[in-house]
């Protein structure tokens, strides 16, 4: 359903103006193709927290903010199995579809490959990238570190980034099962599409400065994200971040800035992972076996106020089929910040509409 506020964008169109954005940015066509499909494979997916919302931020990285518009990944550790990779302070993008394009290799030859990246900046969505592991039948892993937003439980500064995890898990004849959530109840970047719609959050997302529960979303902003589970998100939210950084030497936690200075550029890392089911169990039965868990999820008895059940992917696969047909709906003021950062680097006059 799209919003008085919010205009239906074709994907495409979408597609092409932001690759030609990061074109003007220097950087090269395949790469710039590869950034640009990434913000679109999450608005598609309706997860606009981490789509085209963050290109003018993108756009200020690549040109002023020190991070290395032709900047190249390369492997710069290899124990079999095991690589460390170093994104060569490369969007996140660039390095960790290296890195997991260099998982999955290894894992046809070990059943697994493992991959800790190092010298490399914000990276968006995971499911991007654990999803590349369902074409080959195997099993994608991947976290992420971020800047610190939240607090340990029971604290009231941000020390803890949210540190994402996602899991895409082949299935036959249903959806794959793919998960990708950070251990907060919203990511910065969601507390921004609320700001900008004028929505107050959902309660238990957020806390202001002192570390009191908040629904609005500039308190929230200025404040702390709330953890998931109350001591438990934070626990994980602080191990993904020591696998996301200290395997590599990547910066951890404060290590990598904060929300009022910004990231140090190339200093964010990441860890990936490739399982090849073929090396545990005979693929067909294993993708059979997952489609009957989720077709488990869909048979369950209804709460009251819900008319199915999902697993985890299946909201996301909707949206991708509905916005790829109808548009993606994007709203006034991330179409007005993508008009103006075209402008800034160069495009005087943008068609998304036509």
């Amino acid at each position: 359903m799209t919003t008085v506020d919010e205009q239906r964008v074709n994907s495409d169109k979408l597609q092409a103006l932001v690759t030609t954005i990061f074109a003007h940015c220097a950087m090269e066509p395949a790469d710039a193709a590869q950034l640009a499909d990434s913000l679109v494979f999450a608005d598609l997916s309706g997860v606009h927290s981490h789509g085209v919302l963050r290109v003018p931020e993108y756009v200020k990285k690549l040109t002023t903010g020190g991070v290395d518009p032709k900047g190249k990944p390369k492997v710069v550790r290899d124990s079999g199995a095991c690589l460390v990779v170093d994104g060569g302070n490369s969007m996140g993008q660039i390095g960790t579809t290296f890195a997991m394009q260099q998982a999955i290799g290894r894992a046809y030859t070990f059943g697994i490959g493992v991959a800790a990246i190092r010298g490399s900046n914000h990276c968006g969505a995971l499911a991007y990238f654990t999803r590349m592991a369902l074409e080959a039948d195997m099993i994608g892993i991947a976290t992420t570190n971020a800047l610190p937003t939240m607090a340990p439980w029971g604290g009231a500064q941000r020390i803890l980034g949210i540190n994402p995890l996602s899991f895409a898990i082949p299935a036959s004849v249903e959806e794959a099962i793919v998960y990708d959530a950070a251990f907060s109840g919203a990511s910065h970047g969601k507390l921004r599409v609320y700001q900008q719609k004028g929505l107050s959050l959902p309660e238990g997302w957020a806390l202001d400065r002192e570390g009191r529960p908040t629904i609005d979303p500039a308190q929230a902003i200025e404040g702390l994200l709330a953890p998931i589970g109350g001591f438990k998100g934070a626990g994980l939210a602080m191990i993904m971040g020591v696998l996301s950084s200290m395997l590599s030497g990547a910066a951890y936690g404060t290590e990598l800035g904060s929300l009022e200075t910004g990231p140090q550029p190339g200093q964010d890392g990441h860890f990936v992972m490739a399982l090849r089911v073929g090396a545990f169990e005979e693929i067909s039965r294993f993708k059979e076996r997952v489609d009957q868990a989720i077709q488990q999820v869909h048979r369950s008895q209804l709460a009251p106020g819900f008319d199915r059940t999902y697993a985890p992917g299946e909201v996301e696969a909707l949206n991708r089929a509905n916005y790829r047909q109808q548009g993606i709906p994007l709203n006034r003021v991330t179409l007005a910040d993508l008009q103006q950062t075209a402008q800034q680097v160069g495009l005087a006059d943008i068609q998304l509409f036509a």
